[in-house]
């Protein structure tokens, strides 16, 4: 289905009939409204940049390299990751006529909401607790959900809403992490516990030490990236779409994930953004990790991306 570009815009769009929620400085937030279910989105420009860390980027690793400009087409991205409330909304949706949904999902997988939960034992030691004004954890992100299950997610909202929601491709999620800087952090050349949610009694580079909260913390508590994302940096690590490469040799310049069309179906996926469990260094713009797609942890969460109609850089 062809899409009609925006009329402040002559680029196309994968925006058609989502409505114009706010401007966020030069940045633009869509809202998606479908069967019960709220999303805002950030408009994300086209653009290129420098993806992966520099030789001279402290505690970088060789996973990150060799740096390679890439070509991004412009998305709509989550402007956070999907909350529990979000999960519970999609999860308990029913097939409509010409819908199929391709696996179960449990509709209150996180730990870190108030009822016991099998699954604790994967979160090592992390606790929960309400945090001030807080009365449940809808707005906490939701975790313990599988590579498998996120793309279950994103199936379904592309079947109800005739839009092509995915993971963000790793190039993509590091140009919108990113957002025009070329620092450690999307903030700078360091971090601190007034930006982000992880493990503050770290440091990074000339950063202070901080409160390690020991848990998630609702989505947006923390303070925007120039392009009007939150939690890019800790609270929980994010799938993405390609598979697992050891470095950028052969990485594709054109934003699409990177995919090996022989890997087994155990085949690692990326992970990006670091956690609330995790070092400073771990949540740097550059850094990568990889779990199997049939694993669910309780530091690993995910934000949808929603591509222009048509051919797409993404499968």
């Amino acid at each position: 289905m062809p899409v009609a570009p925006l009329a402040s815009s002559p680029a196309p769009t994968p925006v058609r009939s989502l409505r114009l929620l706010r401007w966020q400085g030069r940045t633009q937030v869509f809202r998606e409204r479908c069967a019960g279910l709220e999303l805002a989105m950030v408009r994300i420009p086209a653009g290129a940049f420098v993806m992966g860390s520099p030789a001279d980027e402290p505690q970088r690793q060789d996973r990150e390299g060799p740096p390679h400009r890439v070509h991004v087409s412009e998305f709509l991205i989550g402007q956070t990751p999907i909350t529990q409330a979000q999960w519970q909304q999609v999860a308990s949706w029913q097939e409509r006529e010409g819908e199929r949904w391709g696996r179960e999902l449990e509709p209150e997988p996180s730990f870190f909401q108030p009822r016991p939960n099998s699954k604790a034992r994967n979160v090592g030691q992390g606790r929960f607790a309400l945090g001030q004004g807080e009365t449940n954890s809808d707005q906490r992100p939701v975790e313990q959900v599988s590579w498998l299950d996120a793309m279950e997610f994103c199936h379904r909202l592309s079947q109800r809403t005739g839009r092509h929601y995915t993971l963000a491709s790793e190039a993509q999620w590091e140009y919108a992490c990113r957002a025009g800087t070329t620092t450690p952090f999307a903030f700078g050349a360091t971090l601190s516990a007034e930006l982000a949610n992880y493990n503050a009694t770290s440091t990074y580079g000339d950063g202070p030490k901080g409160e390690y909260r020991v848990q998630t913390t609702p989505v947006g508590l923390f303070p925007a990236n120039a392009w009007g994302l939150h939690d890019m940096h800790g609270n929980v690590l994010e799938w993405c779409l390609d598979h697992w490469h050891d470095s950028y040799e052969g990485a594709p310049s054109d934003g699409s994930a990177w995919l090996t069309p022989s890997a087994s179906e155990e085949e690692p996926r990326l992970l990006r953004g670091g956690s609330w469990s995790d070092l400073p260094r771990y949540c740097r713009s550059a850094y990568r990790d990889r779990l199997r797609p049939d694993i669910a942890d309780g530091g690993v969460g995910f934000r949808v991306v929603c591509l222009p109609q048509g051919p797409s850089l993404n499968p």
